[in-house]
């Protein structure tokens, strides 16, 4: 129904700029869509003396309008519309406007063909588009009883609110595409902490589960060495019972306490795996501790031991007992690695890594300068499958009876707990090269010394 007394006169151009101006000054706290159109309809259009105002909301399609707003007789609900209107693009003078995007004025509409008649037909319209990003989003009519109600002063109002009201809705817009990607962000990122927790969960896991197999073949594999040994030590002391010559039970004697050494020397290897061996360092030349140590175990070998030892080699500080101790069994370890004989190298140089020196050789290497010794074989070298167990305690490719499987490990331990480490480099079957990284001793002026 349409109010059937006549349109005021023109709104005052003040009374019209403080209306445009409220709008702009609040078009920045309204929050949505629906709220601004219902704002537009009563607070704007309203305001600037229109007797009646019918806002439509384009679909995504582009197909169809759909009322969304409104104000005077067509809602007394508030802001409640009972069945609202649906007008198909190009059809009627709304969905011209919507088709052809072009504001228009109809002063009689009882003279236009496109003019749909309402049970009270009105005289006269005026209908604006609503446009951003090239999109049709949605049309501000109004309708009035008279004929001639509208004219270019009222068009040029109109088009100033649809324009404002079209740029409330792109910000809107990018405001909600904001949010979504920050709501797609939040949800990756719990997503990803999940995924990163879960990795964590099960790293833990099969950490722990490593630790429980590696103390597990560990105390298995000590037991099994010391029952040996107790069970060699139990039975000479049995036999030592009974037997009334003395030569025999010098050797019985012998033996058991050749046993009792060998477990002593289990104890100690299995120290210096688990880096609680109690190390006296000094500082000393790796030169010489290379020499002693091939001058006491050479009548133990058939192999020729060549030395290649650097000049001016700088200083360590380490125990010299568990250092040659750890350069014997890499030599006892060249030696079995050689059944047919070879040659042993082992050679000594003064080494320097930076930060992030792609040279370096293991990643627990720290920058600094180091004292590099390294053993040489020419055996047929360690299995790709092999290597990553050769520090293994009790882990061993010799036969029963041949090795306890400790010597590796006790390297290994004995090089961490003295701040170094040990690389071992193979070339299956040309030979393993075992390399000991002993930090350089460094004086008081912070010179490395030699």
């Amino acid at each position: 129904m349409m109010q059937s007394a006549l349109r005021p006169a023109a709104p005052e151009e003040a009374s019209t700029l403080r209306t445009l101006n409220a709008f702009a000054v609040d078009l920045i706290s309204i929050p949505n869509v629906d709220d601004l159109f219902w704002y537009v309809a009563r607070n704007v259009v309203g305001q600037l003396k229109f007797i009646d105002c019918v806002i439509y909301q384009a679909n995504p399609e582009q197909t169809m309008l759909t009322q969304v707003a409104a104000l005077g007789e067509k809602n007394p609900y508030g802001r409640t519309i009972l069945n609202p209107l649906q007008i198909p693009f190009g059809h009627g003078i709304t969905g011209q406007v919507a088709q052809t995007r072009e504001a228009v004025v109809i002063e009689d509409l009882l003279r236009d063909k496109n003019y749909i008649a309402d049970t009270q037909p009105a005289r006269s319209e005026i209908c604006v588009p609503l446009i951003f990003d090239d999109r049709i989003v949605g049309v501000i009519d109004s309708e009035h009883p008279e004929p001639g109600a509208f004219g270019a002063a009222e068009l040029e109002v109109l088009i100033t609110v649809a324009a404002m009201t079209s740029a409330k809705l792109e910000l809107l817009a990018e405001s909600e595409r904001s949010h979504r990607r920050y709501t797609d962000l939040v949800q990756s990122h719990a997503q990803l902490t999940q995924e990163t927790n879960n990795r964590k969960s099960l790293e833990a896991e099969l950490a722990n589960a490593r630790k429980l197999e590696a103390i597990g073949r560990l105390t298995g594999g000590f037991a099994h060495s010391f029952n040996n040994l107790l069970t060699v030590i139990s039975g000479n002391l049995d036999l030592a019972e009974e037997e009334q010559s003395e030569a025999v039970l010098k050797e019985l004697f012998g033996d058991a306490k050749d046993a009792a050494s060998r477990g002593a020397k289990l104890i100690k290897d299995m120290l210096a795996f688990s880096q609680r061996m109690h190390l006296v360092p000094e500082r000393l030349s790796l030169n010489d501790l290379v020499a002693r140590t091939r001058d006491r175990n050479g009548h133990r070998l058939s192999n020729e031991i060549n030395l290649e030892l650097a000049q001016d080699l700088w200083d360590v500080s380490v125990d010299p007992i568990a250092a040659e101790v750890a350069l014997g069994n890499l030599i006892l370890n060249a030696r079995d690695a050689m059944p047919s004989g070879g040659i042993i190298r082992i050679t000594t140089d003064n080494v320097t890594y930076g930060i992030g020196d792609t040279k370096a050789p293991s990643q627990e290497i720290a920058p600094g300068r180091y004292v590099r010794l390294r053993v040489i074989d020419e055996g047929t070298g360690i299995a790709s499958h092999v290597l990553p167990r050769i520090y293994d305690p009790f882990y061993t490719t010799k036969p029963i009876g041949e090795g306890t499987g400790l010597g590796l490990s006790m390297v290994m331990g004995f090089m961490q707990q003295s701040k170094g480490t040990v690389v071992a480099q193979t070339e299956n079957p040309h030979g393993t090269t075992f390399e000991l990284y002993f930090p350089a001793t460094v004086d008081e002026t912070g010179l490395v010394g030699n």
